[in-house]
């Protein structure tokens, strides 16, 4: 079907000077109004999506795909048979064992709480990506056994002399709150204590902080610490005992499928969860925060949908004399109907490519730039990430389109019920 002869009338109504200029004005209010809704859709989206990447990134980043505990919380013993036989498996591609412990770290009369993992640095930086964040660099090497650490550093990271204190590794938030710098001693606090006739006395303990570590996540960043497997064992009393042991594999979203194969194989008593499980809540949020913001921000590009119908029921109203003499000289209805079907569709055009076009560029500035900075406590991101993605672009410019052309419906309609002879009655 051929529209040319539509379209061309559709674009000299929109260019033409009207009598009225209130019609013009409108007009230029919807066009204005889609590429603000389309803009703020393309910007919104493209925040929803990098938050829900910087969180993911900067979750696994920070920790293990997959956690394998005991059901009973009473910890793993005898776990390097059981490691060696889990890391034969399908999918997994590292493991490390970890013993975690809640602690107070101080440093003078300023404390704060940490969970303190005990690990073995080897086979934890095949699990997280913290020794990259971590300042100096090579601070991790640090925590290898004793028996590992290079001879230049052996007189300073020896756990076990009574001169050197052990090392440790704070998150960046958690170094600040205590007033601690690489270097300096800091005192750890263990409830695990020892009995004595006055009760349970907890632990002290000073270690050497020997780095500084900066995930981006702030939930790591202000209450995590690293320090020797064998040094948390003896800090909490249980030697040869650790509490997890964390797996990465080689697809994340086939986590919670590998995590119940892993678990079966473990045996009775120990219970395996996902990265997906342990934040499902969290990504599920995030996917609510998207669909909300959607629906809102939709409202604007309704607003402008609304301002098209105005707008054509009165250039209907104004041109009645017009499609008058044209259906007088044989246009067919249909033919008018898709007259103004195309003007709203050259609207809702112009307006969507404008916001297409500012809402691009205001997500790449973002993006680029890092102007908008968050209160990382509060959304575990320093800077307000964007993402913007193709297929954003398609969907908002889909919906803009399709809600200004159901706008356009009563008033191209309106002008195909026009009959010529009572148009042009008393002209």
């Amino acid at each position: 079907m051929k529209i040319g002869f539509e379209l061309f009338f559709a674009a000299r109504y929109l260019r033409a000077r009207r009598r009225q200029a209130v019609i013009g004005l409108v007009t230029g209010i919807s066009i204005l109004g889609i590429a603000a809704g389309v803009a703020a859709l393309i910007v919104a989206l493209a925040i929803t999506n990098g938050m829900r990447r910087d969180v993911q990134d900067r979750l696994l980043g920070s920790s293990a795909h997959i956690d394998l505990l005991r059901a009973d919380a009473k910890g793993i013993r005898n776990w390097q048979p059981l490691v060696a036989r889990l890391s034969r498996l399908p999918h997994i591609v590292a493991d490390a064992p970890g013993l975690y412990e809640q602690v107070l770290v101080a440093r003078g009369p300023r404390d704060g709480g940490a969970l303190l993992k005990g690990i073995l640095p080897t086979a934890e930086n095949h699990i997280s990506h913290l020794e990259a964040t971590a300042t100096p660099q090579g601070a991790f090497a640090q925590l290898a056994p004793p028996s590992e650490v290079p001879d230049a550093e052996a007189t300073d990271a020896d756990a076990t002399s009574d001169s050197a204190p052990p090392p440790v590794i704070l998150g960046s938030d958690l170094a600040e709150t205590i007033g601690a710098s690489v270097g300096d001693s800091v005192m750890i606090i263990s409830p695990q204590g020892e009995l004595t006739p006055l009760g349970i006395v907890p632990k002290y303990v000073r270690f050497r902080l020997v780095g500084i570590f900066h995930s981006g996540f702030y939930q790591y960043d202000s209450g995590m610490g690293y320090i020797r497997l064998s040094d948390a064992q003896r800090l909490f009393a249980e030697p040869d005992l650790i509490t997890v042991i964390d797996f990465r594999v080689d697809d994340l979203y086939a986590a919670d499928r590998i995590a119940r194969s892993i678990e079966k194989a473990a045996g009775p008593g120990f219970q395996a969860t996902s990265w997906m499980e342990e934040n499902r809540e969290l990504f599920r949020a995030l996917a609510l925060q998207r669909v909300v913001t959607f629906l809102i921000l939709g409202l604007i590009v309704l607003v402008a949908a609304l301002n098209i119908l105005i707008a054509l029921t009165m250039m209907v109203m104004e041109k009645t004399r017009d499609i008058a003499i044209l259906m007088s000289f044989g246009v067919e209805p249909a033919q008018i109907r898709r007259i103004f079907l195309l003007q709203g569709l050259l609207i809702s055009l112009v307006g969507t490519a404008l916001g297409l076009v500012l809402g691009y560029l205001g997500a790449w500035a973002g993006g680029h730039y890092h102007f908008v900075h968050l209160a990382a406590s509060l959304y575990n991101l320093d800077t307000l990430p964007f993402a913007p993605r193709l297929v954003d672009g398609v969907l908002v410019s889909v919906v803009s389109v399709g809600v200004a052309l159901l706008a356009t419906l009563y008033p191209s309609s309106a002008a195909a019920r026009i009959l010529p002879a009572e148009a042009l009655r008393y002209e």
